[in-house]
């Protein structure tokens, strides 16, 4: 796909030697502890997230011009079902509903992305504003703060305008670089006043990886120069006005060694974590490329007989200018790989996977409630805030997203596995933050059900289950609202009592949920074909089967 805010089919691949760059990391300690009872420091920050094309639907209207995504879902055969994002939550029109939900569950913050179509059609500053997608975004804005909401927003969440898609070439082109700072400037100059808090890209990882294949690392080299671009005119232009804060998120799942008494698979995790995370964060915290990407990409580049590595370069005035431009990291996270060493020769072609000589396993015992690549592993969710911690100087993070997924049609709003999720993942960060990590904030993903990109509806990580079938798009609370509600209410876990006591009365809640929307008439046909009718069909079929195997041993007998 284009991409998956949160990630994509994972290939199981290669390894090789390097010395680890985080000193200060111990990969030979994972500590497994306890459930720990406490709460969050002061002043920490609850919400959850969304993104334009994933929640607003309102594909073509008023002004909005036509994004990578809205293209790429209009191909037939691209997306589960052939589902798009055409009308999606409808978020456009029913945000204030939106917000009340927010308050309700008492959000410190709300991150969302703007849509760059929807403020500039043709991706061009200089060449239209439409003044309607502003209006709508200001509405956002200035709503969320009436109910004492901070908006965290996200300049690009995946929805790059089609034109500099079709003219340019997109991210491959360096001039995207230009492009997106003009739409950056342009939401500085006219939202900045209220908003404090801005995301130049979401898991550019995903970008990269799955949307350029052959262009990876050229796309790449743009994003990370363009997040460098838009950081400096912050500073320069706006910073002294606004006192806002400019970051970036990053995406990263866990790589743990499978043998951490051995070397090689150390070298092989660090390794994972590098190509993953560090390919974005080592530029923008340190000024260049790990340097075992460096090593790594160019050998092979070199064993294809190429002149160059595939991995551009930093001039050393680049590096400079990129360095430091971080002034909190956003950190989304879902799930963790055991990693070890996997040797892939060179003629496998220019493969981001096989550059990293390293194959990903996963432990069969690791519950998997929802998408093929998502299990529910909290401890690797500390060992990566600490290894930020460490590798980085201890930046100030705001996770940006965590959540998980249920794969089928659910119409159960008891979420039971999504409880657990919330509470082991949470707690694991508090545990973090007692090791020192520096976590700010915390934001649940995601807020509705929505488009979960080339999933399409397959895939739900909502907290409020949206029914897509009805033209006026109702959300349910599922059980994890309750829950993830006390945890805010308490900033934490304050004591084992009361915690137990919390799922009782988050699944007690949802029941009079279920009641409401079984009683809608699509939904209760869609159970009656989930619970009666499918498993009918099933067994008449395999009598059927039954008979006619009979029928043919009979003939040979």
């Amino acid at each position: 796909m284009l991409q998956r805010c949160i990630l994509r089919p994972y290939h199981v691949l290669a390894l090789v030697l390097f010395v680890s760059a985080s000193d200060d990391f111990d990969w030979t300690k994972n500590e497994r502890t306890s459930f720990y009872y406490g709460t969050f420091p002061t002043g920490f920050s609850w919400g959850a997230g969304s993104s334009a094309y994933q929640t607003e639907g309102a594909w073509n209207i008023d002004g909005k011009g036509m994004s990578i995504w809205d293209a790429f879902a209009h191909k037939k055969g691209k997306i589960f079902s052939n589902d798009t994002g055409d009308s999606s939550c409808d978020g456009y029109y029913k945000f204030k509903d939106d917000v009340t939900l927010m308050k309700d569950m008492k959000f410190n913050h709300y991150r969302f992305s703007i849509s760059w179509p929807r403020i500039l059609p043709s991706g061009l500053k200089s060449e239209h504003i439409n003044e309607k997608g502003i209006k709508y975004y200001n509405d956002l804005i200035n709503m969320l703060l009436d109910n004492k909401i901070t908006p965290i927003v996200t300049l690009y969440h995946w929805d790059l305008p089609q034109v500099l898609q079709e003219k340019y070439g997109g991210w491959q082109n360096v001039s995207m670089v230009n492009y997106f700072n003009d739409f950056a400037n342009l939401c500085f100059e006219r939202f900045g006043n209220r908003v404090k808090y801005w995301i130049t890209f979401n898991n550019p990882w995903s970008i990269a990886v799955e949307g350029y294949e052959t262009g990876t690392y050229k796309a790449a080299h743009h994003i990370i120069k363009a997040h460098a671009k838009v950081w400096h005119t912050y500073d320069m232009q706006w910073r002294s006005k606004q006192k806002g804060l400019i970051g970036i998120s990053l995406t990263a799942d866990w790589g743990e060694p499978v043998d951490i008494t051995n070397q090689r698979d150390i070298e092989a995790a660090e390794r994972y974590i590098q190509f993953y995370m560090g390919w974005f964060a080592t530029p923008i915290f340190n000024g260049d490329y790990p340097q075992v990407m460096k090593d790594y990409i160019g050998r092979k580049s070199g064993q294809q007989g190429l002149g160059a590595s595939r991995l551009p370069v930093f001039s050393p005035q680049e590096k400079s200018y990129i360095k430091g431009t971080c002034d909190f990291l956003g950190l989304g996270h879902f799930t963790t790989r055991y990693i070890t060493l996997k040797n892939y020769p060179s003629g496998i072609g220019d493969s981001y996977f096989a550059d990293r000589d390293l194959a990903e396993l996963v432990d069969p015992q690791w519950p998997d409630p929802g998408s093929e690549w998502l299990y529910s592993v909290p401890w690797g969710f500390r060992r990566l805030l600490n290894f930020v911690k460490t590798q980085y100087g201890n930046p100030m993070i705001y996770v940006t997203e965590n959540g998980v997924s249920e794969k089928v049609l659910c119409t159960d709003l008891c979420d039971d596995w999504r409880v657990k999720y919330f509470k082991d993942y949470i707690n694991e960060m508090l545990k973090a933050i007692k090791d020192g990590a520096n976590v700010k904030g915390y934001t649940a993903w995601s807020f509705l059900d929505n488009f979960e990109w080339d999933e399409g509806y397959s895939e739900r990580f909502g907290l409020y289950y949206v029914d897509f079938r009805n033209k006026n798009k109702p959300r349910y609370p599922k059980a994890s609202v309750q829950f993830y509600k006390r945890i805010i209410s308490s900033n934490g876990f304050p004591n084992q009592r009361e915690v137990e006591s919390w799922k009782r009365k988050a699944v007690e809640t949802c029941s009079s949920s279920n009641q409401l929307l079984a009683a809608d008439p699509l939904i209760g046909h869609m159970e009656m074909v989930t619970e009666i009718v499918v498993p009918t069909v099933c067994t008449l079929c395999i009598l059927l089967s039954a008979v006619f195997l009979m029928f043919l041993l009979r003939g040979r007998l």
